[in-house]
């Protein structure tokens, strides 16, 4: 009888927890058993592997096999344990000497040819292996994700006879180089391309230097989408642990990881007929959705009241959470949401020039606002209307006001003075950090009282104002918030003030 051990690493939402793949070969009628809660991908692994082991020139043995995927109450989805069975076969009937991976994490999907095929949404296991300062083997077609690792013993191989050749004492398997990546940013989109709306491109760089999120209202045409699209324009790179995580879930969705640019911030703009399921994450195998590809960067809901209302109103638990807790039959997962908001809708059904100005009945309008719930409202921080533009600004060719690199670079150092100050942007100070950092003196509290009153804040919604007001102070390089920090950000919550 013989036994043979290797590791590998599963896929549980973006966490990625160690597989232990134990293969005994004992006497008795030929068998090959897969047991350990696999699905059924995972079970189709004996006729590859068998195939594999035949076609790359080994003998498969002609006993009774049982594979072990440890620990047994651990779900174990897709192709990528193949690698670890067939070495642990040839390991287990010393066709092959595993001593020198026996601490070394193995993934790849095996073809009947023995070649190794990719495997998706590895990047999570690949980072959870580097954490925990083992080597891993990988197929040469994820090498693109490999590369974003720094310092990680990581080696390619195209085929399982490579593997084994380099085991009993052939040729090394090559290494990953990992190159320094330079940032680029996007210049195609600028702010100088809209046109006019300035306080609206104020409230752009308010909500980009505390990470804000923001609703914009106005008739088609006045330049939401257009604005909303360029406040990646304006935002700070990604530093190297955000742009880890964003790209770990772009890996399970199997969306393509761009080293050259893997520091941008991401840009999810879902159309108004997406799912709630497709726009939070979901299915029988919980998957990310919209908001966790967002993570880190601008989730864009353009016509929010087109929008299925059961889909709008599951934003809510992960708009104050940051993350979304996902259950089902076969597992539970939590997928990162820190995403920042930007939402677009016409005042009204007919897209009228404003909420003042609206010819469309009572009835339509009230069906058209009803969409849109108040606890939703509440979480978005900044709320402004925005006007059509007078023939003066559409005819003139000049483009005035700052360019998205001069807005960026105020943007960096408001957020880095957040970070020395809180270790956290605006948006994420709790309702006691924020009664810290955000203090009023006498006339502000003042100020703030009567805009309660008036507005009907809710505590909540006084707290936005306070983040706001600390945002403008930030951009403003004040240490204090005075009146007129305050009295910006309580003009920045249009919907408040018309009872939208």
């Amino acid at each position: 009888m013989s036994l043979a051990q290797l590791n590998t690493r599963a896929q549980l939402g973006i966490e990625a927890p160690i597989v232990r793949v134990e293969v005994h070969i004992a006497n008795g009628l030929p068998a090959f058993t897969v047991v350990g809660l696999p699905e059924t991908a995972v079970r189709e692994a004996r006729d590859r592997v068998r195939s594999a082991i035949v076609n790359s020139g080994f003998e498969f043995p002609a006993r009774r096999i049982t594979v072990n995927l440890a620990p047994a109450d651990l779900p174990k989805v897709g192709g990528r344990y193949d690698l670890a069975i067939a070495l642990g076969i040839l390991g287990a009937s010393a066709q092959v000497d595993l001593s020198s991976i026996q601490h070394c994490d193995c993934y790849g999907e095996l073809a009947l040819s023995g070649s190794l095929h990719r495997v998706a949404g590895l990047l999570p296991a690949l980072v959870a292996s580097q954490q925990a300062g083992v080597s891993t083997i990988i197929p040469r077609q994820n090498k693109s994700e490999a590369e974003l690792l720094r310092n990680s013993p990581t080696r390619l191989a195209a085929s399982l006879i490579q593997v084994c050749a380099s085991l009993n004492g052939g040729q090394p398997l090559g290494k990953v180089e990992h190159d320094q990546f330079d940032l680029d940013y996007n210049d195609t989109l600028d702010l100088l391309d809209v046109q006019a709306q300035y306080a609206a491109k104020r409230a752009l760089e308010i909500a980009a230097a505390g990470g804000h999120h923001m609703l914009m209202m106005g008739p088609p045409g006045t330049g939401k989408s257009m604005l909303a699209q360029r406040l990646n324009s304006i935002l700070p790179p990604l530093s190297e642990q955000e742009a880890m995580h964003t790209a770990s879930i772009r890996s399970l969705c199997h969306r393509p990881v761009n080293a050259q640019n893997w520091r941008q911030r991401p840009y999810q703009a879902p159309h108004h007929s997406v799912s709630d399921v497709a726009l939070v994450g979901g299915g029988s195998l919980p998957r990310p959705g919209e908001i966790s590809l967002a993570h880190n960067g601008v989730l864009f809901l353009d016509e929010l009241t087109e929008f299925n209302r059961r889909a709008i109103e599951v934003l809510r638990e992960p708009l104050e959470a940051g993350s979304i807790h996902i259950s089902r039959a076969a597992g539970q997962a939590i997928f990162p949401a820190q995403f920042q908001l930007v939402t677009a809708l016409n005042p009204c059904p007919g897209g009228c020039e404003s909420v003042r100005q609206c010819d469309c009945s009572p009835e339509s309008v009230r069906r058209y606002r009803g969409k849109l719930s108040a606890p939703l409202l509440d979480r978005i921080d900044i709320q402004i209307e925005l006007h059509r533009l007078p023939s003066r600004d559409l005819l003139s060719s000049r483009r005035n006001g700052d360019s998205s690199a001069q807005i960026r670079t105020r943007v960096c150092q408001a957020r880095e003075r957040q970070l020395r100050r809180q270790g956290c942007i605006n948006a994420q100070l709790d309702a006691k950090t924020t009664e810290q950092y955000c203090a009023l003196n006498r006339k502000c509290q003042q100020l703030m009282q009567l805009s309660i009153d008036r507005l009907g804040l809710s505590a909540r919604s006084f707290h936005k104002v306070l983040k706001l007001s600390r945002s403008i102070a930030d951009l403003a390089d004040c240490d204090a918030i005075d009146s007129t920090h305050l009295a910006e950000a309580i003009s920045l919550r249009t919907c408040d003030r018309l009872n939208y």
